[in-house]
Parts: structure tokens; C-alpha cells; sequence
């Protein structure tokens, strides 16, 4: 069964064409025995959610951030527990970077703008090697309004508010903005909804009168997972269930 769930899985996400950044090395990246009987969804690959995933009888572990972004390691101390966690509970993992924020309909880009009930157009936002990463939609929501509900869904909201009131486009890009923020302007949009960005954006929030609302790298890439795990849980009839580490940051 494993063969069939990770080749849905590349359909899925499309992870054939995609170029990803050096080191995500998308789709499966530990194999099994073969057998699934329960999918999981974790955003980062770690000792603890591997720990968490075997615990509750996951088998088929898919993550966002994967084992190998930071090239390649010994496999010694917390570096073997991982691997080592994953073989002895017989826990596949299967990774999906770019491919799951940038989904037209599992992604995590996508899903932000429908939290708010936005649709997002098709203005290409945060260009990766060619592909659109984010999105931006059309907005009918005031400021106020914005920030309101991002504080009702996510548990820290950052905002930076020198932008328009009633913004006519919101962009999205889940995790890291860095690399969002100056392509603003070519799009049109002033407000920006993202996970982190680094200290020296708000002198450059301020310069160009931009909406910032960081809402967390990890809380705004739990999206793309859960809606992954359950579709595939959903066409293979299995259960799924979220490896929730409560990542702070």
C-alpha cells in the first residue's frame, strides 16, 4: 500500500514539477514495511513528532519541513534518534515543501485566504524558479477586521499596520515573508498576511506604508498538511490525525 499512497501523493502535489529550494528533497523520504493503517500530518520532521506519531499508531508521516534541509548529517545522537525512531515504529515519512505551500487547493497559501472567506485570483505572488509560491486575493474585509480574525484563529498575532485601511488585495505567504515583501508592490497590494519576518521589515513596512500581520512560521503551515493527510486518508479510507508540537515560533 505504501507504493499507492506516496504515488497519490506526488499526483496530488504535483511534486514532479516543482523545483524545490536545495535539501527538501519532496516525497517519501523514509519507507516502511509497506503497511499503512493510519496517516499523520506534522508540520517539522523531529525526534518528537516522530515520537508522538509511532505513539498514536501513525505509519505514514506527512511533514513540511523535512529530515534533510540541513544537508547532509552523520547519523549520530538527536540525527540517529530520528531515523531510528521512524524504523523501530515502522513510521514512513513523506515530505512536501514548496509543492504544499503554493497547492491551488491543498496549500497553505490557499487556505489562509480562505479563512478569511477570500478567494484568491490569479496574480502570481513570491516566484520560486519560475512557480507562484503565494497568492493574493481581492479583499472586502477593513483592517480592523483582518486583525480581529486573525486573532481569533491564531494564538500570536504580530501587526504592523502603515497601509491602507480597507486593503483592496491581501497577499499570503505562509512561513517565512522575507522573501515576499518586496514583491508587494509589483502586485498591487499594501497588506500582507505570513508566518515570521526579520526585525529590519518594519523600518521598511513604515517606508512603504504596508499591513504586516505575522501570525507564527509553524501556525500558518499547519494548513497544507492536515488538508493533504485528510484527503489521502479519505481516498484510501484510513484514519488521520495531527502531530500537534505547539511550536511557538
Amino acid at each position: 500500500m505504501l507504493t499507492e499512497v506516496v504515488a497519490y501523493c506526488d499526483f496530488r502535489t504535483n511534486r514532479s514539477a516543482f523545483k524545490d529550494y536545495p535539501g527538501a528533497w519532496n516525497g517519501l523520504q523514509v519507507a516502511n514495511d509497506g503497511r499503512i493503517t493510519r496517516i499523520g500530518a506534522a508540520v517539522d520532521a523531529g525526534l518528537v513528532p516522530f515520537t508522538q506519531a509511532v505513539e498514536t499508531g501513525v505509519d505514514f508521516l506527512i511533514v513540511h519541513h523535512g529530515l534533510f534541509g540541513n544537508g547532509v548529517q552523520p547519523l549520530t545522537g538527536p540525527v540517529y534518534e530520528r531515523h531510528a525512531s521512524l524504523i523501530r515504529g515502522n513510521c514512513a515519512v513523506y515530505s512536501s515543501h514548496l509543492p504544499l505551500d503554493a497547492h491551488p487547493e491543498l496549500g497553505n497559501n490557499v487556505l489562509l485566504a480562505h479563512q478569511f472567506g477570500l478567494r484568491p485570483g490569479e496574480t502570481p505572488f513570491v516566484i520560486n524558479e519560475g512557480q507562484s509560491v503565494g497568492c493574493i486575493a481581492p479583499n472586502k474585509y477593513k483592517r480592523l477586521q483582518l486583525r480581529t480574525r486573525l486573532k481569533e484563529q491564531y494564538p500570536r498575532v504580530i501587526s504592523i499596520e502603515f497601509g491602507s485601511t480597507l486593503p483592496h488585495l491581501v497577499a499570503f505567504c505562509s512561513g517565512s515573508g522575507n522573501s515576499a515583501i518586496t514583491q508587494l508592490a509589483a502586485t498591487g497590494a499594501d497588506t500582507l498576511v505570513t508566518g515570521e519576518l526579520r526585525e529590519e521589515w518594519f523600518n521598511y513596512a513604515q517606508e512603504h506604508r504596508l499591513n504586516i500581520f505575522g501570525c507564527g512560521h509553524y501556525a500558518t503551515e499547519t494548513l497544507g498538511v492536515k488538508a493533504l493527510a485528510a484527503d489521502v486518508a479519505k481516498k484510501f479510507h484510513l484514519p488521520w490525525s495531527f502531530i500537534d508540537t505547539e511550536n511557538p515560533l
